[in-house]
């Protein structure tokens, strides 16, 4: 049937076959006679009212049939959409009511719900305004830091995997509030307090070397980035106090580091300057330090008064506690430089302690005041960078860390005694044990291993030296040392049938022995020879020397010392005085 018949074929009009059925909410044809329809098309009707049966049904409210003929028929305005069936039910959904057919029912949230929602929006906003507070703090910590250029004299920072040195420098510039009335008021400061800690590869021990400020050294050229950008070059003086490696003629602490590195051989990796200030307000930052003296002190060069027995102090009384010399000991600086190590193991034992880690106001107090007090090098430039310095010393032990001061005698240039100088006899081995990372507090386990070590190589028979054949290379020592070997195993050691092969393909930091498994005797009284640990000895494959024979390769390393210095790396620390940072000694 098409659009045109529609209507008068069979009197059927198509819209009343088509009923909805109320179990399926769908339309379904439905093949009963109607009654006669106007040849007037109308408008589709939509399905059934609410309330209402299907056309060609049951009265709603009678039950009788209605007569479609006789019926009233209410005609919808033209305008009027068709009313969209609602989609099927699953299964299991409940009927909807009655109207709201097309209307699925609106969950309530619970209020265990709505509580949840509430807390967890409010804390999201507490975390991210914490968040927003710590970044901020931190970078305000950051503002608080002084960084100076280490102008390349340092290696360059710290690593977690390697042993740690720190030079610690006290500075005496009379800067600060308070500060005027300690006398020269106009100085440019020196290296006044001057500490090489050595914090050990496994952090199971450290060393705190004081190096005193009247010492005689020679201190090098320093090169100096300026302040537009430029570098100076500034001179270097012999025969001179340490403590002019800092402030005099414009030096700056990459100097001091550069004379700790000539003077012991040791090159610090980072370095810290305190001015009087920052032994003020450190000690006062941790609530004091307990000290102790072995009698009644009245210096009124340093302004402190105390009487014998254990006193907690801080604030000006700590740095006239530090800066005493004359009311102590001999009177002079050596006197002066147990008091600061005192002071130091004091302050070691204070911020380990339950007391201070405990409490979140004195760590915020100490990390305010240590930010402000302290400057250092552009290698920890940075709040992070410092936390990650503190978290390694924090793994030492303070019974651990060993104080002493490097071996000195009384110049003896001097009628008065006021300089010091070096003691050669025993100064080199206490450079040379720190170096080689070697405890002075608990040696037995590294003292063991290293005997073992060289044991298992050195132990056997050794070849006469003029048997010994070597071939002799520079791999990272001073210019010239291979030949200055050369002649002096040639000269005085007996070791005729040796040679001097040049540089060596590479740098090595330790000077080695490499040697055939038939060279093994002959190695053996090289390295008795040369001072050479078992480390140093290397089993390999032998070379072709300008004779055409097999011969050992000797290649010297950056720990070369010179002709006829042992290279062999102590395993027990020097006897040298000393203190342990977690017993107390009484000044005298």
């Amino acid at each position: 049937m098409d659009a045109q018949g529609r209507g008068r074929a069979e009197n059927i009009d198509p819209a009343d076959q088509w009923v909805l059925n109320p179990s399926t909410g769908e339309y379904e044809l439905r093949l009963t006679p109607s009654a006669p329809q106007s040849s007037v098309p109308r408008p589709r009707r939509s399905g059934p009212r609410a309330g209402g049966g299907s056309r060609g049904g049951a009265d709603a409210r009678s039950g009788a049939p209605r007569d479609r003929a006789t019926a009233p028929r209410r005609e919808e305005p033209e305008t009027a959409s068709r009313d969209i069936p609602s989609p099927r039910r699953r299964r299991g959904e409940p009927e909807p009511l009655p109207g709201r057919r097309n209307r699925r029912p609106v969950k309530k949230k619970s209020k265990a719900k709505k509580i949840l929602l509430w807390t967890g929006g409010s804390m999201a906003f507490i975390l991210v305004a914490v968040s927003a507070a710590a970044y901020l703090y931190i970078q305000h910590l950051n503002d608080n830091i002084t960084s100076v250029s280490d102008d390349g004299a340092s290696t360059g920072g710290f690593s977690k995997d390697k042993a740690i040195n720190i030079l610690l420098i006290g500075t005496d510039k009379r800067t600060g509030k308070g500060n005027e009335g300690y006398g020269d008021a106009g100085s440019v400061g020196h290296a006044d307090t001057n500490i090489l800690l050595h914090l050990s590869k496994d952090r199971s021990n450290a060393t705190a070397l004081s190096i005193p400020r009247d010492l005689i050294v020679n201190i090098p050229d320093c090169p100096t980035k300026q302040a537009d950008g430029s570098e100076k070059v500034i001179p270097g003086t012999d025969n001179v106090r340490f403590n002019t490696s800092l402030g005099q003629d414009g030096r700056t602490p990459s100097c001091t580091v550069r004379t700790v590195t000539a003077l012991t051989g040791i090159r610090p990796d980072n370095f810290m300057v305190a001015d009087f200030n920052a032994v003020k307000t450190l000690t006062e930052a941790v609530g004091g330090v307990e000290v102790c003296l072995g009698k009644n002190i009245d210096d009124p060069d340093s302004h402190l008064k105390l009487s014998k027995g254990t006193h907690n102090i801080s604030g000006e009384q700590a740095l006239a506690f530090v800066r005493t010399r004359h009311a102590v000991g001999f009177g002079g600086d050596l006197s002066r430089i147990g008091l600061q190590q005192q002071f130091l193991s004091a302050l070691m034992r204070k911020l380990s302690s339950n007391s201070t880690l405990s409490s979140p106001t004195k760590m915020l107090k100490l990390a305010e005041t240590g930010t402000k007090a302290l400057t250092v090098d552009s290698q920890l430039d940075s709040i992070g960078k410092l936390k990650d310095l503190g978290l390694e010393l924090g793994k030492l032990n303070p019974k651990n860390l060993t104080f002493t001061t490097v071996p000195v005698l009384d110049n003896p240039a001097e009628k008065v005694k006021v300089t010091v100088v070096l003691n050669e006899a025993k100064a080199p081995a206490v450079f040379q044990a720190i170096k080689g990372d070697v405890s002075f507090s608990d040696v037995k386990k590294k003292q063991k291993a290293a005997k073992d070590a060289q044991a298992a190589l050195l132990k056997g028979t050794k070849s006469a030296a003029s048997e010994v054949r070597v071939r002799i290379l520079n791999g990272g020592a001073v210019a010239g040392s291979a030949q200055e070997t050369l002649q002096w195993l040639q000269n005085d050691a007996g070791v005729a049938k040796s040679e001097n092969a040049g540089n060596a393909p590479a740098e090595l930091s330790k000077t080695t022995l490499e040697y055939a498994p038939d060279q093994a005797a002959q190695a053996r009284r090289l390295a008795a020879i040369m001072g050479l640990s078992g480390s140093a000895m290397k089993p390999g494959k032998s070379v072709i020397n300008s004779q055409g024979l097999p011969a050992m390769t000797l290649t010297l390393g950056k720990d070369f010392k010179g002709a006829g210095v042992s290279l062999t790396t102590p395993t027990k620390a020097p006897d040298v005085d000393k203190s342990t940072a977690d017993k107390v000694t009484c000044a005298k």
